[in-house]
């Protein structure tokens, strides 16, 4: 099926119309027509109800939101890949939450790179429900993320068993700075400490939070890794008697889709994650 057909699909679901889809991609409506009668044809479906205030979508339209975002992206990710770089075999794609950027994914690219020097390597950095899509679909091979959705086909490993802990300035633990670590930490953090649910600073970003404290003062929840350099150079304290908790980072990978070269890395990156090194996320570009 020509890629053109989903992707003016999925413009008149953005645009509301055929008309204004047409504004959109630079054609004639009748060009627009033409495309979404072809699209219906192969499909043996309608897709679409058009009326005076634009286009609906059927059941069927509705259905095929899916199909259609999976065959652009299958599309996109194949131009970007083929053809291949010269001297390489394949491409590893893989992804991963923010916090995890450093040191782990760019330690991990690092080891890819040095190890298996025939591979190219594409990383991306997401949300947790976007990275678990992508792997489902197909377009990442595998992802790093802290609260896995266990989906049909998927294996989630955990891969780190981690502590959020609270720490704070020296001397100057006020104010409290809330950093958003998710859902299970949302609500385990306000049952255990429900007069610290709202804070007069509040962060979804744990380097950004950190930080913050490092230069403003105060004190909040960060993983144990990352700020144990902090805590033996003096830089932060531990609050006492502040409860703790478990924050596992899990790998997420196809059961399907198993290969040589994924396996050699992911054994690489196991071996990563047991390897005892400064997590404290400091970006010194210039050392």
């Amino acid at each position: 099926m020509d890629i053109s057909l989903a992707r003016t699909f999925l413009e008149i679901v953005r645009c509301g119309s055929f008309v204004a889809a047409a504004e959109r991609l630079h054609v004639t409506q009748a060009a627009i027509t033409s495309r979404i009668q072809s699209l219906e044809s192969q499909l043996n479906s309608t897709l679409f109800i058009r009326n005076r205030s634009g286009a609906k979508l059927t059941a069927d339209g509705e259905a095929f939101i899916t199909h259609a975002t999976q065959m652009i992206q299958a599309w996109d990710n194949a131009q970007r890949d083929l053809p291949l770089l010269k001297g390489f075999s394949d491409v590893l794609h893989i992804g991963g939450e923010a916090s995890l950027c450093t040191p782990l994914i760019l330690d991990w690219v690092r080891a890819l790179r040095r190890e298996l020097p025939e591979h190219s390597v594409r990383a991306e950095i997401g949300d947790s429900s976007t990275l678990m899509q992508r792997v489902e679909q197909g377009s990442l091979d595998v992802a790093l993320v802290y609260q896995p959705e266990y989906r049909p086909g998927l294996q989630v490993e955990e891969l780190l068993e981690e502590k959020l802990i609270q720490v704070g300035l020296p001397g100057q633990t006020e104010p409290y700075v809330y950093i958003d670590w998710g859902e299970s930490f949302r609500r385990q953090h306000d049952a255990a400490l429900p007069d610290r649910a709202r804070a007069p600073v509040t962060f979804n970003l744990g380097p950004l939070a950190l930080q913050y404290i490092l230069e403003a003062g105060g004190s909040g929840y960060f993983r144990s890794r990352v700020v144990q350099s902090y805590i033996d150079a003096g830089l932060l304290e531990p609050i006492s008697l502040a409860p703790e908790f478990s924050f596992p980072t899990y790998l997420v990978y196809s059961r399907q889709r198993k290969s040589a070269m994924l396996d050699q890395g992911l054994t690489l990156l196991r071996a990563l994650a047991q390897t005892s090194q400064d997590w404290s996320q400091r970006w010194d570009p210039m050392i």
